[in-house]
């Protein structure tokens, strides 16, 4: 994915004529358009956990790793299972979504989750376990 990364920016920055300018701001575009904010449950669904990350795969994995560790929420209710997510452009208006979910009563978080994923399957396979 890096490399991915890599080789489009390097493309861009080649037929810019070599603009500085232009390939900045390519790239700040890029680096700026990957915000997610997401909900994640135990494998039992009964906890749900509310959360925003530029990294959805490695933000995953993390709660993975920690399940069971009572120092953090999600790790205390296993709360490892992605059921829902939204991609923003924006750090501030991810972080603002993921305000107004958190303040959402857990009826409406369901519907919430329901709109995108009707029967609350879980969207990652467990590539972790």
């Amino acid at each position: 994915m890096l490399l991915y990364f890599l080789r489009q920016n390097l493309f861009t920055f080649c037929h810019s004529g070599g603009n500085h300018l232009a390939y900045s701001k390519a790239l700040t575009t890029m680096l700026k358009s990957n915000y997610f904010v997401y909900i994640t449950s135990n494998p039992r669904k009964t906890v749900l956990y509310t959360g925003v990350t530029n990294d959805l795969t490695i933000r995953l994995k993390q709660h993975f790793d920690n399940r069971g560790n009572p120092s953090t929420f999600a790790g205390k209710y296993f709360c490892y299972k992605l059921l829902y997510y939204e991609r923003f452009s924006d750090v501030n208006m991810a972080i603002a979504r993921e305000k107004g979910i958190k303040d959402l009563s857990r009826e409406k978080k369901i519907e919430l989750i329901k709109n995108l994923n009707p029967y609350l399957d879980f969207l990652v396979a467990s590539a972790f376990e």
